[in-house]
């Protein structure tokens, strides 16, 4: 059976969940506690599971209005990527990584690393009143 039939059949909430147990080490730990913070700063987030592809078998992603951030894992870092990171506010420097870019920026979270829980929930918060306060894009299909 192949990943994306595995994919169709289970919620993206399933699929973040069964990413986090197969973890089983301290980077599904941290994505859980992240998971977490950011149900609490958004309780109408939307969890999705987009990027299969034969390579990876898909990324969680948070949304509200738009792309709030993905969550990653790596062997060394748990990576999250804030869409429009590049328009937010960081008093309190969270944004590590991806900072050349004019768009997105990204929290890399090492092993024994920590978050600041109200910080990372501000954050949470700006990028969903960022992507709510844009004008919806134009359709990409042609009018007849």
């Amino acid at each position: 059976m192949k990943k994306s039939d595995v994919s169709e059949r289970q919620s993206a909430a399933e699929l973040i969940s069964q990413r986090i147990a197969d973890l089983g080490d301290w980077r599904g730990k941290t994505l859980k506690r992240i998971r977490a913070l950011i149900k609490e700063a958004d309780p109408d987030v939307v969890e999705e599971w987009k990027w299969v592809k034969p390579t990876n078998p898909g990324t969680p992603v948070w949304s509200h209005g738009g792309i709030i951030c993905t969550g990653e894992s790596y062997k060394s870092v748990v990576k999250l990527t804030f869409a429009r990171g590049a328009s937010l506010p960081d008093p309190a420097g969270l944004f590590n990584s991806s900072l050349d870019g004019n768009i997105r920026r990204a929290i890399d979270i090492r092993e024994g690393e920590d978050v600041d829980a109200s910080a990372f929930k501000a954050l949470v918060r700006q990028a969903v009143a960022v992507n709510t306060s844009r004008k919806p894009e134009p359709s990409k299909t042609r009018k007849s």
